[in-house]
């Protein structure tokens, strides 16, 4: 995607109460922009990011005959909290640093993103809520808490809430990060090398799958054995962010639940039924943070809803093809479809 689509921006949301109850002083998301607003407003896709990542690291998914195509729609990518570039740990300044940082959720998150669509653009309606992982995760969070202003969503290995297998890998992945000597009393004193490492190689088992490794396809990639493999594409991957941002991200994936909020009171399934969106829901079929069976137990109580499985021991990052054809081609198909309906 060329940088003359983009636009990028900051909304000042001022001070917000979240959830938790904590004010939020300041509160900011840093937002792309991409095509034009028609003058209906009607032709706007959100584009949430997904944990770790950045509008520059989505925006290959956005290009001119695609599903996300600027031609046609008006796309934006809002940073989600704890990225670096919304506000995050990393960004914040004393006391509300380590500890005392003010957790935000996915609610947040989402209220604050309709707030910087309504403010900036004027925009009231979404043709489409596309994410990948957490922002698949803020897409179904969408439907769930603004159901009149949501006409579609896509979730691409995403899910409606947090599984409790996926909160064990969060444990885990925090816990190799926060094992290292510079995490003290709640913070970081230093680069967490040993941290970044050991977090990269959780990450790498549960990313994606038996048959990947058992196939040797991290070959494709370049990659001279598995060792590299493992050290360029997983340790060298997340030791670019600050790892303050990367455990509030954590606490959010730990906490999204679409039912969580004073509207539902924990009825997840009341929470799905609400939804009048079209939904596409789109799992990998090696994924093993969410689970195709996952999304077959959601498409029990939604109203319109498909299920359209990715094809790939590329598990969890077949939703993210960057350099991956065949799945790429699998999710704009079904995109275009969903786009193309009603």
């Amino acid at each position: 995607m060329s940088a003359s689509y983009r636009t990028e921006g900051v909304y000042e949301a001022g001070d917000v109460v979240l959830q938790s109850g904590l004010t939020y002083r300041g509160l900011r998301i840093g937002y792309a922009a991409y095509g034009k607003l028609n003058a209906n407003r009607d032709n706007v896709i959100l584009f949430p990011t997904s944990y770790g990542a950045t509008h520059l690291d989505q925006e290959h998914m956005i290009g001119p005959g695609g599903a996300l195509d600027p031609d046609r729609y008006f796309i934006v990518i809002p940073n989600l909290f704890g990225n670096g570039v919304s506000s995050s740990p990393s960004t914040s300044a004393w006391p509300y640093v380590g500890p005392r940082y003010p957790h935000t959720t996915l609610y947040d998150a989402v209220h604050v993103q309709q707030r910087m669509l309504a403010d900036v653009w004027g925009i009231e309606e979404l043709a489409l809520v596309y994410g990948f992982s957490m922002g698949a995760m803020q897409a179904y969070h969408w439907a769930a808490l603004f159901p009149d202003r949501v006409r579609r969503i896509a979730a691409v290995c995403g899910a409606a809430r947090c599984s409790s297998y996926n909160r064990l890998f969060i444990d885990a992945a925090s816990l190799a990060l926060t094992a290292d000597a510079a995490y003290q009393d709640g913070e970081f004193r230093s680069f967490p090398q040993r941290g970044f490492r050991a977090m990269g190689r959780v990450y790498a088992a549960a990313g994606l799958s038996q048959d990947f490794y058992r196939e040797e396809a991290w070959r494709t990639l370049g990659a001279s054995s598995l060792e590299d493999y493992l050290i360029r594409f997983w340790e060298g991957h997340f030791s670019r962010r600050d790892p303050a941002d990367l455990l509030a991200q954590f606490w959010s994936w730990q906490h999204g639940d679409i039912a969580a909020n004073d509207l539902y009171k924990g009825d997840f399934a009341a929470a799905l039924r609400a939804i009048s969106a079209d939904v596409l829901l789109m799992p990998g079929d090696h994924d093993m943070y969410f689970r195709v069976a996952d999304s077959e137990i959601e498409m029990g109580h939604l109203r319109r809803a498909q299920l359209k499985p990715i094809p790939s021991i590329w598990g969890h990052r077949a939703g993210n093809p960057n350099g991956l054809p065949a799945e790429r081609a699998w999710i704009e198909r079904e995109v275009q479809a969903l786009l193309a309906r009603g």
